[in-house]
């Protein structure tokens, strides 16, 4: 079995800020989409991925961050990546996806660039 994990580090009004831990493959890209889904179901349709910890991305994890961004767009919510590992930061900007998945150096900044966000402002 693949070692995965999602941890939601903070969940406050409709922000979620959650760490993602080991592979995003063929076996655990369906935790990962079902995980993120239930934290938008919560409430929480803006999403914030901390990819730090993800040690490998096939192309069944890179479509799940896909889904996942199409659910939040559908709640009204944003999906924005952040410490992406090189691999998958090449992946973002070779099918231009980095246009649609804002990404930052470190969690704390995209909790920064979100609070400051006209957009995603919570009441």
């Amino acid at each position: 079995m693949t070692d995965f994990r999602l941890t939601p580090q903070h969940t406050e009004g409709d922000l979620a800020l959650a760490h993602i831990a080991g592979e995003l493959d063929l076996t655990t890209a369906p935790l990962l989409r079902a995980q993120a889904l239930a934290l938008i179901e919560q409430g929480h349709r803006h999403l914030i991925l901390d990819l730090s910890a993800v040690t490998f991305c096939d192309s069944s994890g890179f479509n799940a961050l896909i889904g996942i961004l199409r659910c939040a767009k559908t709640a009204d919510g944003t999906l924005v990546l952040a410490a992406v590992p090189d691999r998958l930061q090449r992946m973002l900007h070779l099918t231009g996806l980095n246009t649609l998945l804002p990404a930052h150096p470190t969690a704390a900044h995209a909790l920064v660039a979100h609070t400051r966000s006209p957009d995603t402002a919570t009441a």
